[in-house]
């Protein structure tokens, strides 16, 4: 073989694996595209009152073929954890904000009133991820991380002789959290409004005193 059969050899072979790569690469993209189209979609459907999408909804909602749902959702912890971490981002900063009352009292207060946002916005998803989380360790995983993520936000309020008091700070920790929140307005049918009273109530009474 000549230098230059060789060289346009070499040359041709190489254009070949660039476009098996791009190919590849395009595949790629367009897979992405659609697991968060699904995922936006599985999202928009739970918020709006579909706890456990049928497949042919999230197919019409995300536009995209029956079968790419399907194959998306042979995978259902990876999209678990990307409905969580987009949840997560949109709760992050309210969590992370500085408090802006100078004692703890007026500080419980705003961490009240940031839950009551936060429960309303996250309700859905909550309720829907419970009803998978015993067949998922990514939703049980998730389940006791959020658990942990209530905790520490009293624990950052709270004075140290409360959290100290393992039976009162359980009772607080109890009376505020998503189970809480979810009985008041899903059970009860309280309004957000009202509910808040009762978590300020309960908050009120059970620190009386402290």
């Amino acid at each position: 073989m000549t230098d230059r059969v060789q060289t346009k050899a070499i040359a041709s072979h190489a254009a070949q694996g660039a476009a098996a790569a791009d190919e590849a690469d395009g595949r790629r993209q367009r897979s992405s595209r659609s697991r968060e189209q699904i995922v936006r979609a599985m999202i928009e459907l739970i918020r709006a009152g579909e706890m456990q999408p049928a497949a042919a909804r999230v197919a019409e909602k995300a536009n995209v073929g029956l079968r790419t749902v399907f194959r998306h959702f042979e995978e259902m912890d990876t999209l678990n954890r990307e409905i969580s971490a987009i949840v997560e981002a949109e709760i992050l900063p309210l969590v992370e904000k500085p408090f802006e009352g100078k004692t703890w009292r007026l500080q419980m207060d705003e961490l009240l009133e940031r839950r009551a946002h936060i429960y309303e916005r996250v309700m859905p998803l909550k309720i829907a991820g419970s009803l998978q989380r015993f067949r998922s360790h990514f939703l049980m995983d998730d389940y006791n991380r959020f658990l942990r993520m209530e905790r520490q936000g009293l624990k950052r309020v709270l004075p140290p002789k409360i959290v100290s008091d393992y039976i009162l700070f359980s009772a607080i920790e109890m009376a505020t959290g998503f189970q809480a929140w979810r009985r008041l307005r899903q059970d009860q049918r309280l309004s957000v409004a009202d509910a808040l009273k009762v978590l300020r109530f309960t908050v009120e009474r059970l620190v009386a005193g402290k």
